[in-house]
């Protein structure tokens, strides 16, 4: 029998959630997907020095003054490691637009911008580049404006079903809940330290979306993320995608559980859902209604923010 690793690759596009090329070569995921923090981590490994010099080097002859050379090298790091990632991957990489300007929406916009501008210009085609966003209503609005440019966007921190249908309204690309945070919440709330996979209210947020979007047609791309242990992954088996870790990818590999295809179009199309449309105040009143998503989705981005100030201190110094 296959590894259930193998498995979940026929019903589901698997993705690498690292930074880590050789972790990405050794799982032969599709996609992969980076952020501020795996970014933070996979800079400071000895075999990425090359990498990180080449961007310091250049920053130093571009940019006139510290700061312009702290941002410059920034974004030019994000992009290398996605051209690093695609010569491995056969699909596409996200890369991630600073948390920070989570509720901007033109900063944003132009910051995705030149990400694709930096892309094209080391050979590497728009398609083959997901935008990541904050799931906050300026980041699906500033995904909206992206999204009719052809610049294709994967909205991250995602925690509740408005965010989600708000991303499907706007034909957002793909969205990436957060199983994990979301079982890290009630986990700590309800003092359950255990969820069976069904019963995890990360899995059921999932489930619920990936079917209200097929009930409904949304050409929107769920990819389930943040995973705590392979159970809450396997209970997924069937969705778009699933970005995954290299330490839960490994644990896949290894098992010979047989999976079956939890999720599917046919079973989505027979829930009794019903359709809703949202304008910005209906968003962030039912945002404010879920204590989880509205504690989850400030402190995810404080959490980006914090390892984002983190990789800037760490350049800073290089370019000294």
């Amino acid at each position: 029998m296959a590894n259930a690793l193998d498995q979940l690759k026929q019903y589901t596009q698997v993705v690498a959630d690292t930074g880590d090329f050789n972790a990405i070569d050794q799982y032969k995921p599709t996609d992969a997907t980076t952020n501020p923090s795996l970014l933070l981590a996979a800079s400071q490994m000895p075999q990425y020095k090359g990498i990180v010099d080449e961007v310091v080097k250049e920053c130093k002859a571009e940019a006139s003054n510290e700061s312009e050379q702290v941002e410059l090298a920034m974004d030019k790091l994000f992009v290398r490691f996605g051209k690093e990632i695609l010569a491995i991957v056969p699909g596409r990489v996200s890369t991630e637009v600073d948390a920070r300007l989570s509720f901007d929406v033109e900063a944003q916009v132009q910051k995705a911008r030149r990400f694709i501008a930096m892309y094209e210009k080391l050979g590497i085609d728009k398609e083959r580049v997901l935008i990541k966003l904050s799931s906050t209503w300026e980041g699906i609005q500033a995904g909206k404006i992206l999204e009719q440019e052809g610049i294709h966007c994967n909205l991250t921190l995602l925690f509740s079903f408005c965010q989600a249908v708000a991303c499907a309204e706007a034909n957002i690309k793909l969205i990436s809940p957060f199983v994990g945070r979301i079982y890290d919440w009630y986990k700590a709330k309800t003092g359950q330290a255990v969820f069976a996979p069904k019963e995890d209210p990360g899995v059921i947020s999932v489930t619920k979306i990936y079917n209200y979007y097929k009930k409904f047609g949304y050409q929107t791309t769920v990819m389930g993320a943040s995973f705590r242990n392979v159970g809450q992954i396997t209970a997924l088996t069937g969705c778009d995608c699933l970005t995954i870790s290299p330490g839960l990818l490994d644990q896949l590999q290894k098992s010979n559980e047989k999976l079956d295809k939890e999720l599917c179009p046919e079973t989505a199309m027979s829930s009794d859902m019903e359709k809703i449309s949202l304008d910005e105040k209906k968003f962030r009143w039912m945002l404010n209604e879920d204590a989880m998503a509205t504690e989850k989705l400030a402190e995810g981005i404080r959490k980006f923010a914090v390892d984002a100030r983190k990789l800037e201190d760490y350049l800073r110094g290089l370019l000294h």
